[in-house]
């Protein structure tokens, strides 16, 4: 155990000079009762001859010179105590006069004092100003911490995956788009290290890898493809297609701290871009058909090899029906980007649905009579009194045309097709007219029959029964639903036939007395 001496040295002194006083106290006060009592007071006054005689003298003398000490002690050390303040006060205020406690030396006294007084001014506005430092750090702080809120409720609410590690490859930050993305919970995933966040798999990989790569190269920005099998679904895995950036992230000191990484999934562009060239490539096929036709036949005819009337006719006609071919082919292709672009002018009106069916079969007669395909059109008076639709004209009558030429092709001689119309009142909360033509021709296997209305699709089992675009269905359920807000349907079953269909809200009483 270790003794501070000085303390010690100081305590001893202030216990000194506590009991010296005490009995320079004590002695006075000895004194003055010994006096008292010798004096006879209470038994009446008299003076004692001498007064200071016999014990009592004796003690009265000695608390006299105990009294005496002890004042000159007393004096002695408060001298001492004011030469060391006196010292300490010539020390700091710069003096270096030396000797009796005079007047220089009570101005190094009073020049301390100013001293003193001066510092704890100082120390004052010192501590004023740091209080004032303390509430800007404070506002400092909030503000900080407001600024870091925002960031991270903007990150959070990007629809792309974002992913910040250190340079360590821990988590940072995530957001839930990456969490839903690698199946990772992310608020609880910081700090934690990627690769067990993300496992190891096969495409995974790739991104863990690009990460570690784009950290260790230093590069500002760099940016890939990557493809990552979404498996959420065990039986339905879906590959998904991603278009990631990822970013060094530096200090002050121009360190590498970090990488973010931002992922943006580009599945649903790469389908739309993937469709936009399958769509030209379709439509290259088929105006390369009727045109490579046109310009075989008029060759032929340039260089004479069609000697008589009957094959120059003949010819012609390829070239005539050819050219017609190419004329729907554009008109589908152009009619169909109109309804898709919004650029379409529509011009509806009251009309008769049975009226429409009527016109168009009368088109369609000479074509069925050709494959004595039989017609069937049961009367129904209600639709001809009652089957009014506010409608574009042309517009619903090419949609029947083209169901009625696709019964018409892909039914077999000697089948028949037949044609209904039907009104259905508060059909899902709304009065409704229905067009269904049914045929007896090839069907349609069941797990095509969703795609028969997409833009160019063809039924693979049955491109050898008629040649076709593609786009004649995909043109009637634009027609109905985006340009008439109806809905287009279809049944088939393998070898026995196919119904298609389509239904359009009545016409209404305001609608047909504006029009």
């Amino acid at each position: 155990m270790r003794y501070d001496f000085g303390v010690v040295d100081l305590k001893l002194r202030r216990n000194l000079y506590v009991m010296i006083t005490g009995i320079v106290v004590c002695s006075l006060f000895v004194g003055g009762l010994t006096f008292w009592l010798n004096s006879g007071i209470g038994v009446g006054w008299h003076f004692a001859t001498p007064v200071f005689t016999g014990a009592w003298g004796y003690v009265v003398l000695m608390c006299c010179v105990v009294g005496a000490v002890g004042v000159v002690w007393l004096g002695w050390y408060w001298l001492k105590l004011a030469g060391t303040i006196a010292s300490i006060a010539q020390r700091i205020t710069g003096s270096n006069s030396v000797g009796r406690i005079g007047k220089g030396k009570l101005s190094a006294i009073n020049g301390l004092s100013e001293l003193i007084n001066e510092q704890l001014d100082s120390n004052a506005d010192y501590i004023a100003e740091l209080e004032k430092q303390i509430k800007d750090s404070q506002i400092q702080i909030q503000l900080t911490q407001r600024q870091k809120r925002n960031t991270d409720a903007i990150i959070y609410s990007i629809r792309d995956a974002v992913i910040v590690v250190d340079e360590f490859d821990r988590l940072l930050m995530a957001n839930e788009a990456a969490g839903r993305l690698f199946n990772f919970n992310f608020k609880t995933a910081q700090h934690r290290p990627i690769d067990e966040l993300i496992p190891i798999d096969a495409d995974k990989n790739e991104f863990v890898d690009f990460l570690r790569q784009s950290r260790q190269s230093k590069s500002r920005a760099t940016k890939r493809e990557i493809k990552i099998v979404d498996r959420k679904e065990k039986l339905n895995a879906k590959e998904r297609i991603l278009d990631c950036i990822i970013s060094c992230v530096y200090d002050e000191s121009k360190q590498n701290c970090g990488v973010v990484a931002v992922l943006h999934d580009i599945t649903h562009e790469k389908e739309v871009s993937q469709m936009k060239n399958d769509f030209v490539n379709h439509v290259s096929h088929e105006l390369k058909t009727p045109l490579a036709s046109i310009t075989a036949y008029s060759e032929m005819l340039f260089d004479g090899e069609a000697d008589d009337e009957q094959t120059r006719k003949e010819f012609y006609s390829v070239i005539q029906s050819q050219a017609k071919r190419l004329n729907r082919l554009i008109e589908d292709i152009l009619n169909t980007s109109r309804i898709e672009s919004g650029l379409i002018k529509v011009g509806k009106k009251p009309v008769s649905l049975a009226i429409l069916i009527e016109e168009q079969l009368q088109m369609i007669k000479s074509y069925a009579e050709e494959k004595s395909i039989k017609i069937i059109r049961p009367e129904c008076k209600d639709v001809i009194v009652f089957g009014q639709v506010y409608a574009d004209k042309d517009m619903i009558s090419q949609v029947i045309v083209n169901l009625l030429s696709n019964a018409v092709k892909y039914t077999r001689s000697g089948g028949s097709i037949k044609i209904e119309t039907e009104i259905c009142l508060n059909h899902e909360s709304q009065d409704v007219a229905r067009v269904s033509v049914t045929d007896t021709g090839v069907g349609i296997p069941e797990n095509e029959i969703e795609h028969v209305f997409d833009k160019f699709y063809r039924v693979e089992a049955n491109k050898a029964q008629a040649k076709g675009t593609g786009l004649g269905l995909n043109l009637v359920k634009q027609i109905v639903e985006k340009v008439h807000n109806g809905r287009v349907f279809v049944s088939s079953e393998l070898g026995v036939g196919s119904t298609f269909g389509f239904e359009l809200p009545l016409a209404t009483q305001d609608v047909m007395s504006k029009a």
